[in-house]
C-alpha cells in the first residue's frame, strides 16, 4: 500500500473517565490521491477524529496509512511518520509569534536540520505567494487572523506531503480567500497525488471533494453533496 492510502478498522475513541466512546467507526477506506470532506454538528468529535488520523490523539483499533498502523506505533515512530508524510492544518494555526511568516512556514524544516536549505526557503516563499501573503518577513503577531490561517496552510504543504489533513482551513477567511485556499489545497493535493481530508462546515468546499461524510452519533455517514 502507498503512503496516501487509508484503511480504518474498528476505530474507537473515548475520553478518560467516560464510559461511552465519542465515536466508533467500523471501517473506512480511502484510495491514495482521493479527497474526503467530514462535516457534523459541534461536539461530534470531528477535530478529535482528525487528530486520531494524524496520530496525535491515541485511539483503539486500526488506522493504517499505507503500511503504517498509527495505533501500533510508539511516540517516536509517530513523530517520524508525521514529519515524513503528513501536512496538518490546525484550526488554531499554532504560529510562533516573534517569527516571520516565512520562518513559520519553514518551522517543520527545523525539526530535521539546523537550518532550512535554499530550496526549502524558495518553496516556502512560493507557497506564501500562492496563498496571497506578499509580506513574508512580517511577524506572525502582526498578521490578521485570515493571514495567519493562510500561513498555516502554506506551512502544512512545505514538504509536499502525501497526506494532508485540514481542520476548518477556510473558517477565518473572507469569500475570496476561502476560494483561494480551497483551490490551493486541491491543486497541491492533485500535483503530489496526496490524500486530502478536510473537516469543514462550508458546503461549497465540501462539494469540491470526491466524497463527503457526516460524523453524527459516533459514526460516519456518507452524504450526497452537489459537486461543483
Amino acid at each position: 500500500m502507498t503512503h496516501g492510502a487509508l484503511h480504518i478498522k474498528d476505530l474507537r475513541f473515548g475520553f478518560p473517565g467516560q464510559t461511552a466512546d465519542l465515536f466508533h467507526i467500523p471501517g473506512l477506506t480511502l484510495a491514495p490521491g482521493s479527497s474526503l470532506g467530514i462535516r457534523g454538528p459541534s461536539g461530534a468529535g470531528k477535530t478529535t477524529l482528525l487528530h486520531c488520523l494524524a496520530g496525535i490523539e491515541p485511539a483503539r483499533g486500526s488506522i493504517c496509512w499505507g503500511e503504517h498502523d498509527l495505533c501500533q506505533m510508539d511516540a517516536r515512530a509517530l513523530t517520524q511518520w508525521r514529519q515524513q508524510h503528513l501536512g496538518l492544518v490546525f484550526q488554531d494555526f499554532h504560529l510562533v509569534e516573534g517569527l516571520s511568516a516565512l520562518d513559520n512556514v519553514l518551522l517543520p524544516a527545523s525539526f530535521s536540520a539546523w537550518r532550512a536549505s535554499p530550496a526549502q526557503r524558495v518553496r516556502a516563499a512560493e507557497l506564501l505567494t500562492r496563498v496571497g501573503i506578499h509580506t513574508p518577513l512580517r511577524h506572525a503577531e502582526l498578521l490578521s487572523r485570515g493571514e495567519r490561517q493562510r500561513v498555516a496552510v502554506a506551512r502544512a504543504l512545505l514538504f509536499a506531503p502525501k497526506v494532508i489533513l485540514a481542520d476548518e482551513p477556510t473558517a477565518s477567511l473572507d469569500p475570496e480567500n476561502r476560494e483561494l485556499i480551497g483551490d490551493l489545497l486541491l491543486e497541491l493535493a492533485q500535483e503530489h497525488a496526496a490524500t486530502l481530508i478536510i473537516v469543514s462546515h462550508e458546503e461549497s468546499l465540501l462539494a469540491r471533494l470526491d466524497a463527503c461524510q457526516t460524523l453524527l452519533a459516533g459514526n460516519l455517514h456518507p452524504v450526497e453533496v452537489a459537486h461543483v
